[in-house]
């Protein structure tokens, strides 16, 4: 940045970092400064009547009042905010005789980082604050600090633009109150879901991000190229078929949070980039997994949340378990009021026709239905609810059903109107398995571009054999939206995706 492109205050303030380096102070020392307390357990642990205690606490200027030779300051770290207690009277001894006047009322501005070793004291209003003894300049800010003012809880001149917000996602946690909120609750999630599953003797394994084959998923990949190996390859869209060899190695149980990408639309519920948890438990089937996930997201709702209950919007959604099972063929009858069972293609294109629903010369009869449920029942299933046994066209890598060759044992969770977790009893029948493969290369020849590719390596592992099993998805990041009332994926990932900053 040129001195052309400097406003005025950003000019001001690296005039208050020559004046600092001038007064013999360095804006961005290298020691270590010894913190040994934080804002929040600061204000918890302090006591009327117990002897003085002396803390050193660190952060960021975010608001002061300079009154003569006394000023107070909000100052916040990691765990929130704090007042401090400035008097010219107790920093300025010795060398530091300055300190007040020429560096904190002049030199320093709200955004910068400071030190204070100082004892902790109730202010005559009745706020636990910190008396300073010592300040030290920590860390210069040469741009200013959006300042949001909050009356009655309500937030004026917010920095609230989703664009600025989500480019400048540093500035979006330092001053908009609860956001920071959203991504410590994220990272408890997945501890307790981590949590849960090792109790359980499952271990969390790493599997390849660059494929040669983009497998496990239907979905359009992201291309990139090897120039060492002179080869494509492909960002994952899945880790499904990595896991599954590794229960052919022999593990009990494996499972992995996967960020996978997939070149596809961008909208409140998806980014190309995205993280998903897929297990997979051997000698298991579906029936077992509707079992284990329910209780798995009751747990966690109880470990992150105290409750089961969530609130999105005017909802309210009950994680509490058992959840509603139902299957994908009756869901369409009693939503449509159409029995969709047993039919052909044209059978499935009419059916389309005359519910309005959208559909292409490449569709297959999977695509058609799964069409039909997308735009007729999916968003009716607000309370957690297991959609089951989908037809065989839809899940080329799902074991047939026991009783209907037709189906498969395949259940998607879907909640709030949308699809979390999608699980099957594993197709474990390499001959099966590559018919079902060779199926997904005539949609491609036909101009399906999500349809799978053929891998040939799984296809030998599964000649080795895999024992019966029983494995699941889930989408982290809807399932974070889900557990802190959020609409939009972006407001769960801290740097979501967007165009190049226009310069």
């Amino acid at each position: 940045m040129n001195a052309q492109e400097l406003n005025e205050q950003e000019i001001f303030r690296r005039k208050s970092l020559e004046d600092l380096r001038n007064a013999g102070i360095e804006p961005y020392p290298a020691a270590e400064y010894p913190v040994t307390a934080y804002s929040t357990s600061v204000k918890e642990e302090f006591r009327d009547g117990e002897p003085r205690k002396t803390v050193v606490i660190a952060g960021r200027i975010m608001s002061r009042r300079i009154m003569g030779k006394a000023s107070f300051v909000e100052l916040q770290d990691s765990e929130g905010k704090i007042q401090v207690y400035i008097t010219r009277d107790d920093i300025c001894r010795g060398e530091n005789k300055d300190l007040y006047n020429i560096v904190f009322k002049k030199a320093l501005d709200i955004g910068d980082f400071i030190g204070i070793k100082g004892f902790v004291f109730r202010t005559q209003m009745g706020t636990v604050s910190v008396h300073a003894e010592e300040l030290t300049v920590l860390a210069k800010s040469l741009r200013p600090l959006p300042i949001v003012k909050y009356k009655d809880g309500i937030a004026y001149d917010a920095f609230d633009n989703p664009e600025l917000r989500y480019r400048q996602r540093y500035v979006d946690l330092i001053v908009n109150e609860g956001v920071k909120n959203i991504f410590i609750k994220r990272t408890q999630i997945f501890n307790s879901m981590r949590n849960f599953f090792n109790e359980r003797g499952y271990m969390e394994v790493d599997t390849p991000v660059l494929q040669s084959i983009p497998g496990g998923a239907a979905a359009r990949p992201f291309i990139t190229h090897h120039n060492a190996l002179d080869i494509p390859l492909y960002l994952r869209i899945a880790n499904e078929l990595y896991l599954k060899r590794l229960i052919v190695g022999g593990f009990k149980g494996v499972y992995e949070f996967s960020r996978d990408f997939r070149n596809e639309g961008m909208d409140r519920i998806h980014n190309p980039e995205f993280t998903v948890m897929e297990i997979y438990v051997s000698y298991k089937d579906y029936i077992w997994m509707m079992l284990f996930t329910e209780q798995m997201l009751e747990k966690i709702c109880l470990d992150v949340l105290g409750t089961t209950e969530v609130k999105i919007g005017d909802r309210i959604i009950n994680f509490k378990a058992p959840y509603r099972r139902i299957s994908m063929i009756d869901a369409i009858k009693e939503n449509t009021g159409i029995d969709i069972a047993g039919m052909n293609e044209e059978q499935l294109r009419g059916v389309c026709r005359q519910l309005g629903v959208k559909q292409e010369p490449a569709m297959g009869k999977g695509k058609l239905i799964d069409e039909i449920f997308s735009e007729k029942c999916e968003a009716k299933y607000i309370q957690p609810t297991f959609i089951a046994d989908y037809p065989k066209e839809m899940s080329p890598l799902c074991k047939c059903h026991r009783s209907n060759p037709e189906l498969t044992e395949r259940f998607e969770l879907m909640v709030n109107g949308k699809e979390l977790a999608n699980a099957y009893s594993e197709l474990n029948d390499p001959i099966d398995q590559r018919k079902r493969f060779e199926e997904q290369l005539r949609l491609s020849e036909k101009g399906d571009d999500e349809a799978m590719f053929i891998d040939q390596d799984f296809l030998r592992a599964l000649e080795y054999g895999m024992p019966p099993t029983s494995g699941m998805g889930i989408g982290m990041d809807r399932l974070v939206m889900l557990l802190t009332g959020q609409t939009s994926i972006q407001e769960v990932l801290f740097f979501p995706q967007m165009r190049p900053e226009a310069k």
